[in-house]
């Protein structure tokens, strides 16, 4: 026989699966491999942690001017957004529009000029929502009454001379605004001309209507909405404004 015999065969005549171990201990070897590599990191890891630990430790004013620097970071963040706040606040109480200007608006200022007033008169969430989907809500707010507002917004480019809000523009309001959501009061509010038949539906299923002339009334004046409408709804919770 030649020196190079032939492998042993195993029993029932088939070779031993040479190929199958030999890709174990490979992937064994890997393994070890990373997990040596996992060891060395986290070794280096806690080395540097020690020594930064033991120079902080031996430099311990650094601690304390990280400590100041961190305070002072936090109070003149906080300082800012007081200010802000009172700014806000100010803006708000004297916030006021007039006609022209709300003529002028792109629908989407105008729906963010009711939020605004909304937001003037004490209403802090007042949100607007208005876009693709929003389902008759353009404006929602809670009052300081705890009451539920919500506003569907019809801006006119035009003012009196632009279409007039009508019955449909209503009847979606009066579909979605309580049963999807939960109004206690439902508005529409418009810089143009609402139709009769639109006044009247709006009667008939207790919507309020905010007209050129309401939207006057209240956006120039100081007074807000709840005190411009006729009917609203009683508070939902005692308050000291009740």
């Amino acid at each position: 026989m030649s020196p190079r015999a032939r492998r042993p065969r195993a029993p029932g005549g088939r070779r031993p699966p040479v190929r199958r171990r030999t890709r174990r201990t490979a992937r064994r070897q890997r393994a070890q491999e990373r997990t040596a590599g996992l060891v060395v990191v986290a070794a280096w890891a806690f080395a540097l942690v020690a020594a930064v630990v033991d120079w902080l430790l031996t430099h311990w004013w650094v601690l304390i001017a990280l400590g100041v620097l961190a305070v002072a970071a936090g109070a003149a963040r906080l300082h800012r957004a007081q200010q802000r706040a009172r700014w806000e606040a100010v803006r708000a109480q004297g916030l006021r529009y007039g006609l022209p200007q709300l003529d002028a608006l792109h629908h989407s200022r105008f729906e963010d000029a009711v939020r605004d007033l909304m937001r003037r008169d004490g209403c802090a969430n007042a949100v607007r929502v208005g876009g693709g989907g929003d389902l008759g809500a353009d404006v929602k707010a809670t009052d300081p009454f705890g009451r539920r507002w919500v506003i569907q917004c019809k801006h006119r480019a035009k003012g009196l001379d632009g279409s007039a809000a009508g019955t449909p523009d209503l009847q979606v309001l009066n579909g979605t605004a309580r049963q999807v959501h939960g109004a206690d009061v439902a508005v529409i509010v418009t810089n143009g001309r609402v139709t009769r038949p639109a006044v009247a539906f709006a009667a008939q299923q207790r919507l309020h209507v905010v007209d050129r002339h309401a939207l006057a009334l209240w956006a120039s004046g100081s007074r807000p909405l709840w005190e411009v409408l006729r009917a609203v709804p009683p508070p939902r919770r005692p308050t000291s404004r009740s």
